[in-house]
């Protein structure tokens, strides 16, 4: 493995890091955008609240910290999605702004409707947002995005393989979120609300392993590269993915809530882990290597440098910060009152 591959790979853990916790922030959103009315809806909200809102913003450290990786470290390659996506990345921008300030505005709203107003954009993008992030991916994983020249604006991003991108990819995040949530209500002793969102968590499970399987049909006519790659090295993967998938959903079941979020972690992270390695060495299918796209060499050596000292500065603090969440302090009911 060269210098190369090794900012590749670290790039890559930003891109596994923000699937898990952005995941389960943004499909968060989609269980408030399914809560009901304010009156049947508010418990579930109140836990969304206390679940996320100590950590939504710092989820987002993932996002910067790839889009930085990718731009000094793989800079042809960066131009090329953007000038190709540009589109959708600005529908993922706009999406992640109007999801936080709105998430932010409504605590403060002063009347029941202008909460109402403000969760419903807070919810809507958190839908729309992994929808297109998901979209993005399949552009690349089916290589409609050249290296040379920018690709079609429209029909890179809305292939096939993008369209079951973006749909697995909220499909993904519902579930996850969902194992999450019941995690959070059980500790905190709102046993009927983890009943309640673990039950409908299972639901989601079933629906995303279906669509999953649809996914890969979808790969096998659409990217016949990547899908050769999960046939090869990222197989075992894929079935790491589908055994911690299952393993989530007989937990979901028998009511195991923090195992079966466990069991979700390991799914998710697994299935992007495979796309990776299905993918490697290409950063963009059927377009250009890691090693054709790489910048220099001094900016890969500072790539790691910087990657080190986040590792000694920036992971501790977020791992104390879920540490902190997840503790006692946290555990009382949420007040919807």
């Amino acid at each position: 493995m060269g210098l190369s591959d090794v900012v590749a790979v670290l790039m890559f853990v930003g891109v596994v890091a923000y699937a898990i916790f952005g995941g389960a922030d943004f499909g968060s959103g989609v269980w408030d955008l399914t809560a009901g009315d304010a009156r049947q809806g508010a418990h579930v909200r109140a836990q969304i609240d206390r679940s996320i809102g100590p950590v939504w913003e710092a989820n987002h450290v993932w996002l910067i910290y790839i889009l930085v990786f990718l731009w000094t470290g793989f800079p042809t390659a960066f131009a090329a999605i953007m000038n190709t996506l540009f589109i959708p990345w600005m529908l993922v921008g706009l999406g992640i702004v109007l999801r936080g300030g709105a998430f932010a505005f409504r605590k403060f709203s002063s009347s029941l409707r202008e909460a109402q107003i403000h969760g419903s954009v807070f919810a809507v993008s958190s839908l729309v947002t992994p929808l297109f992030l998901g979209m993005i991916a399949g552009a690349i994983a089916s290589g409609r995005v050249p290296l040379d020249e920018p690709g079609n604006i429209w029909t890179s991003w809305t292939g096939p393989t993008s369209i079951a991108g973006g749909v697995l990819a909220v499909l993904t995040c519902t579930f996850l979120a969902g194992t999450f949530l019941a995690a959070d209500s059980e500790r905190s002793g709102n046993h009927a609300l983890a009943q309640d969102i673990g039950t409908k968590s299972f639901a989601a499970g079933i629906i995303t392993g279906a669509v999953a399987l649809v996914a890969a049909i979808t790969l096998e006519l659409d990217a016949e590269k990547l899908a050769s790659g999960l046939h090869g090295r990222g197989l075992v993967l894929i079935l790491i993915s589908a055994v911690a998938g299952g393993f989530s959903l007989l937990r979901l079941r028998q009511r195991r809530w923090a195992r079966a979020r466990v069991g979700a972690v390991i799914a998710v992270g697994a299935i992007v882990i495979g796309w990776g390695v299905g993918q490697y060495p290409a950063i963009l299918v059927g377009h250009a290597d890691i090693d054709d796209v790489i910048g220099a060499r001094p900016t890969q050596i500072g790539l790691v440098i910087v990657f080190g000292l986040a590792a000694v500065t920036v992971v501790p603090a977020l791992a104390w910060l879920f540490v902190l969440v997840n503790g006692t302090r946290w555990s009382a009911t949420p007040d919807t009152r």
